[in-house]
């Protein structure tokens, strides 16, 4: 019962997405070929909405849920890792037209044959946490 208030948060991100037209693969595919602002234009206030939030957190006007600051730890460098990881999952999203929270959503509206791309990401995952220390980091 302690974790309802994340399905319920959850529930209605998905609902915000298919509304939105986030989740449409059609969408996707314009985006790719810069063909409509729709899905920059949720992307884009996205950040400035993570920004925003993350600036307020940081005068200390927001808390954590247990009333602690909220610390964005640094990140170490490594701009080569970023690009091919960055490459890797666009272009998985292009391909599958779905990136990892709207696997899940689409699972959840019906459209079944997102179970093959939900296992090939959870192997895919698998296969990365097996070879995490053999990879260039």
């Amino acid at each position: 019962m302690t974790y309802f208030k994340f399905l319920l948060v959850g529930v209605f991100f998905g609902i915000v997405l298919v509304k939105s037209e986030a989740v449409s693969w059609y969408r996707i595919y314009e985006m790719f070929r810069f063909q409509s602002f729709h899905m920059y234009g949720i992307i884009g206030t996205a950040i400035a909405c993570g920004v925003l939030f993350l600036q307020i957190s940081k005068k200390g006007y927001i808390k954590s849920i247990r009333g602690a600051d909220i610390f964005v730890p640094k990140k170490d460098n490594g701009l080569i890792r970023y690009i091919v990881g960055g490459t890797i999952f666009g272009l998985g999203w292009a391909l599958v037209g779905a990136c990892p929270g709207p696997m899940y959503i689409l699972l959840g509206s019906g459209v079944y044959s997102m179970l093959i791309v939900i296992a090939a990401a959870i192997v895919g995952t698998f296969i990365y946490g097996v070879l995490k220390d053999k990879l260039p980091h």
